[in-house]
């Protein structure tokens, strides 16, 4: 579901009009979204169309009274986002990570469209030092100024890389030589019985559908957390807590006895 709070983001965070977009396109900003009036056919639409062409910019087409709701000036039916950070890419991050000596420590957000809860997330994932968190390049929550701000300023240090298609993405991922784990209640197996103290993969799900079927079946193992009170499941953001540090703790032990 689209969600709309972007309204109440500064206008200084955004770009109005086809032309203007196309030529942060070209000065490489880094855009975060476009809104296109949903009826837009023009021949400089086209044009913006052909700069967009390779990146993995979401455009989403709405009614013009949305965008009129964003902002009094004349946006042409267009209006552009800009993002606070520049999107890195999976492809790229982990050959890095594994000439530094290290084991990929990597999460994976599938769904997960709440600002408040990635930001939460974020801020978990600084804290127990992992590498890198993957974001779908649509349905999902993006960086905004709530995001960062629920982070304490970690989505600004962590590198997101936001992927076109998380499938293609996870399969890198097994490619490389990661463990994929998936968080489900479905799960039998309890998640300190797991072995996460080699290079892994945490996948998250949104609350209400959990991680998507496609990408359970390229999971190596499926891992819940065990609930002993009335409530059947915990915030994602605090269960991606609860796996992060039962990693970070398995991670410490190997540390100890290599050392």
């Amino acid at each position: 579901m689209i969600n709309y709070k972007n309204k109440q983001r500064p206008e200084k965070d955004m770009i109005f009009g086809i032309r203007a977009v196309i030529e942060a396109i070209q000065a490489g900003k880094e855009i975060d979204k476009i809104l296109m009036r949903r009826d837009m056919t023009s021949e400089l639409s086209r044009e913006l169309f052909a700069a967009l062409n390779g990146m993995q910019v979401p455009v989403q087409y709405v009614p013009l009274e949305k965008l009129n709701k964003l902002t009094v000036k004349n946006h042409q039916g267009a209006i552009a986002f800009i993002s606070p950070v520049a999107y890195q890419r999976i492809e790229d991050i982990i050959p890095g990570i594994y000439e530094q000596g290290k084991m990929p420590f990597i999460v994976v957000l599938d769904g997960i469209t709440d600002v408040r809860n990635f930001g939460a997330i974020a801020r978990t994932c600084e804290c127990a030092g992992v590498d890198a968190i993957v974001i779908p390049t649509k349905g999902g929550a993006s960086i905004s100024a709530d995001a960062i701000k629920t982070s304490a300023g970690a989505l600004l240090s962590i590198p997101v890389c936001r992927e076109e298609n998380l499938g293609n993405a996870l399969k890198f991922l097994v490619a490389s030589g990661i463990k994929l784990v998936a968080a489900s209640e479905k799960a039998t197996k309890n998640y300190t019985q797991a072995i996460l103290s080699e290079p892994i993969a945490f996948i998250m799900g949104a609350e209400d559908e959990g991680v998507s079927p496609d990408h359970l079946r390229l999971c190596d193992e499926m891992v819940s957390i065990p609930m002993s009170g009335n409530i059947a499941s915990l915030n994602v953001s605090v269960a991606t807590g609860v796996l992060l540090y039962e990693a970070v703790r398995q991670r410490s032990i190997v540390d100890a006895v290599i050392g």
